[in-house]
């Protein structure tokens, strides 16, 4: 789980630093109108200094400034939706994957301590295997079955305790619990 959430995070971050370089060229586009808008405003400046008619000159200078410094300001705007939305993807990309994963391992996980500390305050209060063998029989895969009997289901009926043993510590190391060692001569289960 550890590792998921870690591989979503460098993928987020991988997300968001992908769709921020979209806002490199248009805030070097914005960088260069502000040099444009520079040259403009000393030309408007100088402009001005022409006599009669420096003012009137000056008014077109003027409503190129207006335009640019516009144009600069709609730039800058849109480099910041473009970094506020590669931030969103970003946190998308880490939070959706992780939390689907949480909330279907969470419950699991907590359904499976839950059962183990039951399992294991059952054995601990001296619970015989019978309940753990029979559980077994419900619940493990049949190739598990099969390795410790030839008929598990005959033997647990008639009462065999040595398959009975082996079918509960089955089910105990299914369940996370663990019954003290079998007495000598009972059948073992194999991993």
């Amino acid at each position: 789980m550890v590792v998921w959430c870690v591989a979503c995070g460098l993928l987020g971050g991988f997300v968001q630093s992908v769709v921020a370089a979209a806002a490199v060229p248009v805030r070097q586009t914005a960088d260069g109108l502000q040099t444009v808008l520079g040259d403009f405003r000393t030309a408007a400046d100088e402009v001005a200094g022409v006599p009669v008619i420096g003012l009137q000159l000056r008014r077109p200078f003027d409503g190129a400034v207006h335009r640019l410094d516009a144009v600069i300001v709609s730039a800058h705007n849109q480099v910041d939706t473009i970094e506020r939305v590669a931030l969103l993807l970003g946190w998308l990309t880490f939070v959706i994957p992780v939390a689907v994963v949480l909330l279907a391992w969470v419950p699991r996980r907590v359904r499976f301590a839950r059962e183990a500390r039951i399992a294991q305050r059952l054995v601990d209060l001296g619970s015989e295997p019978d309940l753990f063998a029979l559980r077994a029989l419900a619940t493990q895969p049949l190739r598990r079955l099969a390795v410790l009997s030839d008929d598990p289901a005959s033997a647990w009926r008639s009462g065999d305790r040595a398959v009975i043993h082996a079918l509960a510590e089955l089910e105990l190391r299914g369940c996370g619990a663990r019954r003290s060692p079998p007495a000598k001569g009972l059948l073992s289960v194999r991993p």
